[in-house]
């Protein structure tokens, strides 16, 4: 398996930086927005913003979870565990933020989506993403604020260590996977 180092942790909290102005540009006030974290990993990141948005405007920045697992195409034919949903905000009219780390093929977002009006009808909704894997989207779906876009090939993979998961520091990898034999 070879890997390459695409984010290391200086350009990921750069890039985080980046991501909260241009999100403080189309927001402002924060006042009808909220954060909503894909789980499993987009919660790190989510975390990471709201954060350093607080930190900024100096507000109070509503954050929730969102697991997607019961809303995936895929559901009935994979062994994906569930992850908990945290939503202790009104959804109903206000602007939200997806975030997750990765945007791959479209399907766990368009899945967030659907999972989202569970829990109402928001006003207006933007995704933001980390990684933009080019080229491999299956439905059409985009981000509206991304941190890095990488060109891909189906043979690789996108591997994201945070330091809330155990890694020892936070980075962002291309993987060269092994074909399977």
């Amino acid at each position: 398996m070879e890997k390459r180092l695409i984010f290391d942790n200086q350009l990921i909290n750069i890039t985080i930086s980046r991501l909260c102005h241009e999100l403080i540009e189309n927001h402002q006030s924060f006042d009808n927005s909220a954060i909503l974290g894909l789980q499993p990993r987009g919660i790190f990141l989510a975390e990471r913003l709201r954060q350093r948005l607080q930190d900024i405007t100096r507000q109070k920045i509503a954050l929730g979870y969102l697991d997607v697992t019961f809303y995936r195409d895929d559901f009935r034919r994979s062994d994906i565990k569930a992850n908990a949903t945290k939503i202790d905000f009104v959804v109903e009219g206000r602007e939200v933020i997806l975030v997750d780390d990765v945007l791959y093929t479209g399907r766990t977002v368009r899945a967030a989506m659907d999972a989202m009006t569970a829990f109402g009808r928001p006003e207006k909704v933007e995704l933001l993403t980390l990684i933009d894997r080019k080229y491999t989207r299956h439905l059409p779906i985009e981000a509206n604020y991304v941190g890095r876009q990488v060109n891909t090939l189906q043979s690789q993979r996108i591997k994201v260590e945070w330091k809330e998961q155990g890694a020892a520091q936070d980075s962002i990898w291309l993987v060269e996977q092994e074909d399977e034999a």
